[in-house]
């Protein structure tokens, strides 16, 4: 049964002080609300800080990225097993940001996402086409590839219990978003894609949309029947515009709902 999950992405962003302001905003804005997940993925440095300010919520602790290394001489890079030491649960993998910027291969993330199930954690595998993709009409063949180095090296099964984040390049902080019927269609292309591999896990496989998601878009994106909620960016780093998108994918999708 899948259930509906949203993510707020804090990148580069924070200090000491936004970490605690944020969060309880986000736990005053949040409470009472129920029929979605609600994680929270800040700088590794700030997550002991944050894991602490979340205790007692419904909140859960996610971080942006992790290495393939379980430790050694690997300076500068941060382990699943230090990850879940923290009290991470979820981690973002694949994300255009470190594909664009640290050249990382769909090899190499799905490592990344081999290590974390070792782990027992949960990755959350962000995919997307780029803007010259999407007006090559390449969409449905950059999101299969993607999907396949996974798939192909570990089985439809290790999508049990994962997250899926549909991000479209051209649409990151951008202030573009796709369309609803855009996002739905690319959706479902996803979940088909691993049906055939494998319907059942396809079913709960959480399917999240990123890309310039806010306040103002959330509710027609989380009506859409394949859309499981999102990986925000910028919006997550508002308490208020935040706790708008976790209310709107709690209104549209609870978990009864979904097969």
């Amino acid at each position: 049964m899948r259930h509906p999950l949203v993510m707020g992405n804090w990148k580069l962003n924070g200090n000491k002080q936004m970490v605690n302001e944020l969060i309880a905003g986000l736990r005053t804005e949040l409470s009472g609300v129920d029929g979605c997940g609600v994680a929270i993925a800040p700088p590794v440095m700030y997550l002991d800080q944050a894991k602490h300010a979340i205790s007692g919520s419904h909140i859960v602790l996610g971080t942006q990225n992790v290495d393939v290394n379980l430790f050694g001489a690997f300076t500068g890079e941060v382990s699943a097993d230090m990850l879940k030491d923290l009290g991470a649960e979820y981690i973002i993998i694949g994300h255009s940001e470190r594909r664009i910027y640290h050249a990382e291969s769909d090899e190499l993330i799905a490592k990344k996402f081999a290590v974390l199930k070792a782990a027992g954690l949960t990755p959350v595998l962000c995919i997307g086409e780029t803007e010259a993709e999407n007006e090559a009409g390449k969409t449905e063949e950059v999101c299969a590839r993607q999907i396949n180095a996974v798939l192909n090296s570990q089985g439809a099964d290790a999508f049990n219990g994962v997250v899926v984040a549909y991000e479209p390049v051209w649409a990151i902080g951008t202030g573009k978003s796709a369309t609803p019927a855009q996002a739905q269609a690319v959706h479902n292309f996803i979940r088909n894609h691993i049906a055939k591999k494998d319907a059942a896990v396809a079913a709960q496989v959480i399917i999240q949309y990123g890309g310039s998601v806010n306040d103002k878009n959330a509710a027609e994106l989380f009506a859409q029947p394949d859309i499981d909620g999102a990986l925000v960016g910028g919006a997550s780093l508002k308490a208020d515009a935040f706790a708008v998108i976790v209310k709107a994918a709690a209104a549209a999708k609870k978990p009864d709902d979904l097969s």
